[in-house]
């Protein structure tokens, strides 16, 4: 029988995950990475996507993270990040209006330079990846 590893995926206001798991994976900034019991250490910046995880149950969970960092050891994966959300916990209205704001922003860029374009793209990112964990899972 597999060995579980410790998942903790906390934010500055909470703790979101914190439980033992049989595999993580999680989208580094260099791309997507998994983590077993007994791993090399290591860390990374993450990107706004989605953490999934298999409980030590078996069952498949998911979670929405937006920026941060993860250490990898060989006894548990610590993801400190900008924002989480369970898959359970996304707001879909939230999220489609959300989406709604940033593109109508992003669709009066030439005609306002009172636009902060970065922050209305990187805005929609986060809603479509909350919106697509929600729907495609």
């Amino acid at each position: 029988m597999a060995e579980n590893i410790r998942l903790e995926v906390v934010t500055p206001e909470k703790s979101v995950v914190s439980e033992e798991v049989k595999i993580v994976m999680a989208p580094g900034d260099e791309g997507e990475f998994g983590v077993l019991a007994g791993h090399t250490p290591f860390m990374t910046s993450l990107k706004t996507g989605t953490v999934h995880y298999e409980d030590a149950s078996g069952t498949d969970r998911y979670v929405f993270v937006s920026g941060g960092f993860a250490e990898a050891l060989p006894d548990r994966v610590t993801i400190l990040a900008d924002s989480a959300e369970r898959r359970k916990d996304i707001d879909m209205d939230r999220a489609k209006s959300a989406l709604q704001r940033a593109e109508g922003l992003l669709s009066k860029v030439d005609d306002s330079d009172d636009i902060d374009v970065d922050r209305a793209k990187t805005a929609m990112v986060r809603a479509m990846a909350r919106i697509r964990l929600v729907e495609t899972r």
